[in-house]
């Protein structure tokens, strides 16, 4: 089963820990065939909300919401279950400053 892994940190913090650790931490999931998709994200203030309401499009600058922690990038992995990917997300360096949400992915179905 896919679960994505939402990182959020505090803006503060973004920087806390070293690109490096992230990238190692992807590539030893890659290798133990655990990771389908990791990527980290640009800061919130470079983000664009697109709403659809009544038929028009509707764009603003920012999240969607005032947070104090923002979704700093994702890691999407393949695990056999919930705990599986628990165990995963623990591995995950930013979780020391910050958290990590696990989530299944759902499955759309035509």
């Amino acid at each position: 089963m896919k679960y994505l892994c939402l990182v959020y940190l505090e803006q503060q913090k973004l920087h806390a820990v070293p690109d490096r650790e992230c990238a190692a931490c992807g590539a030893g999931l890659r290798e133990s065939g655990v990771l389908v998709a990791a990527e980290a994200l640009e800061p919130v203030e470079t983000a664009t909300t697109v709403r659809i309401r009544n038929g028009k499009v509707s764009v603003t600058d920012g999240p969607f919401a005032e947070t104090k922690e923002q979704l700093a990038g994702f890691y999407l992995i393949d695990a056999r279950d919930l705990n599986e990917a628990i165990q995963v997300a623990a591995k995950i360096p930013p979780a020391r400053e910050g958290s990590v949400e696990v989530r299944p992915v759902r499955e759309l179905r035509p």
